[in-house]
């Protein structure tokens, strides 16, 4: 059961103290004030457009199977895009993590508040050639 699976992880995330240091754990990177989850990744992309295509329909599949089950815990999330968020990292404005490393790939996110926390899915992908991930963030930080 992958879904079962990646509600265990985003379960452990929220359940977890955050870092004093960054550290990497059994599923992703924990720091001051987040935690992140590499819940599943792709196979690296070659040339393959058609497949590149399909894959990421898949991740995005995924992600809104996941999100559907969240949402039935805690309701309806935010669904807003990083570029902006993106943009102002460009021009040099400080972006606080890990909000500043998710817009640097990954275009959207779902987010949901949660007792004080952030519980964030989007799906990942940093270059034509490398794999797509499904990522979950907890984190205490506000969305900037």
């Amino acid at each position: 059961m992958t879904i079962a699976r990646h509600l265990a992880t985003i379960d452990l995330l929220r359940s977890r103290p955050f870092p004093t240091q960054p550290v990497r754990s059994d599923v992703g990177t924990s720091a001051p004030g987040y935690h992140t989850a590499e819940l599943s990744t792709s196979e690296e992309l070659r040339d393959d457009l058609s497949q590149r295509e399909v894959t990421e329909e898949q991740y995005d599949a995924e992600r809104e199977a996941l999100a559907a089950v969240l949402s039935a815990r805690w309701g309806l999330p935010q669904v807003f895009s990083l570029s902006s968020v993106l943009s102002r990292s460009v021009e040099e404005e400080h972006i606080p993590e890990p909000w500043g490393l998710l817009s640097a790939s990954v275009p959207d996110v779902h987010v949901w508040h949660v007792e004080g926390q952030w519980v964030v899915l989007g799906v990942s992908q940093w270059d034509t050639e490398l794999p797509y991930q499904l990522l979950a963030v907890v984190t205490e930080v506000d969305p900037p």
